[in-house]
């Protein structure tokens, strides 16, 4: 029989990729699942029999107690809230093998998950996410079935409307992020605008941190704007390369090798209609702690 840590480890990575679509934040769902150890380490191990849906039911609990704090947290945050970026090609959220499951970990589904209720949140993420039976939700969260699925149906109606399904297909989403590098990278204003939606919307996180938008960007010629302003200021010593964030293509930038923003693109007939761009340095140290971790291992 496994000892306590290693049987831990095994389920780890589902724990984390739970507490990561529950929370938007990489440093809040690694203290969650680091709490759900200490508890599992403290359990009598053998009144449990099924160790993956105990955990689940544990992680997804300490989340809910999370979410109320986080929400009061990012009212009051300022300019756009965008979830921390996490680096996916590793596996870290979990297979991404599908479009859906692509789709269920996207930066534009993780904002609209904020729209919704603790509870309404915890509802979807098992349901989707992880394909729980409405059963089964209904005992890891101590309701009625047709409780969990009311709150799945309010959930679905505010995410899933035709406009919120967010991945392209993975060849052309690559396609325009490499299409903006190289655009970025030459200076070629005329190709960069070419890629933007005419009523592109670009979201800026900077968290009072860094200099970021306030408010969201509404429409190519304000993007514009302020994408020539941002390469007078701060574009030299930029190293743009692309890197599989949230389960898709997007830009990443680095100076002097620390990871200075993630930008991720939401597709609609080809070009972006909306661009969520994570610049706070708190929010990056997640995905920074992940590239070195590959550059090490490399």
């Amino acid at each position: 029989m496994p000892g306590t840590a290693e049987e831990f480890t095994a389920h780890r990575p589902r724990m984390f990729g739970l507490a990561y679509r529950l929370l938007g934040s990489a440093e809040e769902a690694e203290d969650a699942v680091q709490d759900a150890y200490l508890r599992w380490s403290g359990a009598d191990r053998t009144a449990i029999e099924h160790p993956g849906a105990w955990l689940a039911r544990v992680v997804t609990n300490l989340c809910l107690n999370r979410l109320a704090s986080a929400r009061v947290r990012r009212e009051q945050y300022p300019g756009p809230w965008l979830p921390e970026p996490v680096l996916t090609q590793d596996g870290s959220l979990g297979p991404l093998e599908s479009a859906e499951q692509r789709d269920a970990v996207s930066t534009a589904l993780l904002v609209l998950l904020e729209r919704l209720t603790p509870p309404e949140r915890a509802v979807y993420v098992l349901r989707e996410a992880f394909d729980y039976r409405h059963r089964d939700i209904a005992g890891v969260l101590d309701l009625s079935e047709a409780n969990c699925r009311q709150l799945y149906h309010r959930a679905a109606q505010r995410v899933t409307a035709p406009e919120t399904r967010f991945t392209a297909a993975a060849e052309q989403q690559r396609e325009l992020v490499e299409s903006f590098v190289a655009a970025a990278r030459q200076g070629d204003l005329a190709g960069l605008e070419r890629l933007l939606a005419e009523d592109v919307i670009w979201w800026s996180d900077g968290g009072g941190k860094v200099s970021a938008a306030r408010r969201p960007l509404l429409g190519r010629e304000k993007v514009m704007r302020f994408l020539v302003g941002s390469a007078q200021r701060f574009g030299a010593g930029w190293e743009l390369a692309i890197a599989e964030v949230n389960g898709a293509p997007a830009l990443v930038v680095h100076t002097t090798g620390r990871l200075v923003a993630v930008a991720g693109f939401h597709l609609r007939d080809g070009v972006a209609s909306q661009v969520h761009v994570v610049l706070n340095p708190d929010k990056l140290a997640f995905a920074g702690r992940q590239f070195t971790a590959s550059a090490a291992g490399a």
